[in-house]
């Protein structure tokens, strides 16, 4: 007897029938197959059904109180949006925030200037997110 049938022997091990090394084979890759299929539908890294993007161009401090940031918005054609903008100061902390709805275009970007007021001074202005409506 080799060691790996005396082993066996004694802790009562017997070789995978057919059904079982299927099954072996079988639940880990179609396990693997539905965490693929879930991320692809969750993460939409090929753009599938509509999408809205916010790219930030420039922002101005207008004054103590103001912050005007300018954006490029991406947008399905003949879909409303919206985004928030908000203000930050030196300590990143959101000082400003504003909520805007955009109407429908037949156009795919478009670029969109908007004034965010704010309770302490401000040292940047930003896109936070955007959906659409």
């Amino acid at each position: 007897m080799t060691d790996r049938s005396r082993l066996d022997a004694r802790y009562g091990r017997a070789p995978l029938s057919r059904r079982g090394r299927i099954l072996a084979w079988t639940l880990p890759f179609s396990g693997l197959a539905a965490l693929l299929m879930v991320w692809l539908l969750w993460a939409n890294p090929f753009g599938f059904g509509d999408a809205v993007d916010a790219k930030d161009l420039t922002h101005s401090v207008v004054d103590k109180s103001t912050v005007r940031v300018r954006f490029q918005l991406t947008a399905q054609p003949g879909r409303r949006a919206a985004c928030a903008i908000k203000a930050m100061d030196f300590q990143f902390s959101i000082v400003g925030w504003r909520v805007v709805e955009y109407p429908a275009s037949t156009e795919f970007i478009r670029t969109f200037s908007t004034d965010v007021t704010t309770v302490k001074p401000a040292v940047t202005g930003l896109v936070a997110s955007c959906w659409l409506l």
